[in-house]
């Protein structure tokens, strides 16, 4: 019995966390300082505002001095500041210390954006995993945080013991600019579904109905109708939009009427002239008989200006 308790002592004391440094300390970087600390790593964080560090060096974080000190500090650098633009002039200066090293960019960003930084970073000797966080950063180190990577497999599958400390992790593979472009896809159905919700409550508040009372049935409706989203993508993926639920000529005629209502209320019709927009040039184009779901297809043919 002493045996084995020894030997599950022993393979505890084996357990080990590897050094992470931390660049960029705004409210998601800290938080992920934070979280990296809380898992038992050593932590290093550099910041271009030094005070931002401050409440990080009293939970037991190292300060670097310079950039150079905090990637030096690590194999696995997490970097997550405004753009890519800060992220390369911080990065410019580091020279031969990249080399070997894993750099994970969390910074907000685009597909092209993340493709050309992975391709900067490995030409220095380093390898890059580029990252989209779908949370904020009160949700980091919880169980309802994600954050999607594509990019270098080799940091993914090394350091995912220690990425997982910050949230639920999702692969999406070698190409660096999957994460972000699956991020900006996820924050647009996001923002769409806000700016639905704006329009509705200055609608009903036009009224002086409250917004609170209104979105208790908001909810239940806007759940209900996410169910439809699985077969609109089906729609999508064969090219197929025909509907015998909701065409664009009935949306077309139904749709006069948010704009009326608009001016009725005194309320801007602005998040809904883009939508009748669309709607009527796929009329125009002889798509009428078509489901909502061929919007899809109009929004990735612009017309030309």
């Amino acid at each position: 019995m002493k045996e084995n308790e020894q030997r599950e002592n022993t393979n505890t004391a084996r357990v080990t966390y590897p050094p992470v440094s931390v660049i960029g300390l705004g409210m998601m970087g800290s938080a992920l300082a934070r979280t990296f600390l809380k898992e038992g790593h050593q932590t290093t964080v550099w910041n271009r505002t030094p005070g931002k560090a401050d409440a990080l060096m009293k939970q037991g974080a190292k300060v670097a001095s310079t950039v150079n000190e905090a990637i030096a500090a690590s194999p696995i650098v997490v970097i997550c500041v405004l753009d890519y633009g800060a992220l390369h002039e911080i990065l410019e200066e580091a020279g031969e210390l990249l080399v070997g090293r894993a750099i994970v960019n969390l910074t907000n960003g685009t597909p092209a954006q993340a493709r050309r930084t992975a391709a900067w970073v490995t030409h220095r000797g380093a390898e890059y995993l580029d990252g989209g966080i779908m949370a904020v950063p009160q949700m980091i180190g919880t169980s309802g945080a994600l954050v999607l990577y594509s990019g270098s497999e080799k940091v993914f599958q090394t350091y995912q013991p220690t990425l997982k400390g910050i949230g639920g992790v999702n692969y999406l593979g070698e190409d660096p600019g999957l994460a972000p472009l699956y991020d900006l896809a996820l924050l647009s159905a996001m923002y769409g579904m806000f700016g639905g919700f704006f329009h509705a409550v200055a609608m009903i508040r036009s009224e002086q109905i409250k917004a609170e009372t209104f979105t208790s049935l908001v909810v239940p409706w806007l759940q209900a109708m996410s169910g439809s989203l699985p077969l609109m993508a089906q729609a999508v993926d064969a090219e197929n939009h025909q509907t015998d639920v909701s065409s664009l000529s009935i949306n077309q005629t139904a749709f006069s009427n948010f704009i009326e209502v608009c001016g009725e209320l005194g309320i801007s019709n602005e998040l809904m002239i883009p939508i009748q927009g669309l709607i009527n040039r796929g009329v125009a184009e002889g798509y009428g008989a078509d489901g909502l779901s061929r919007i899809v297809e109009l929004i990735r043919n612009p017309v030309s200006v």
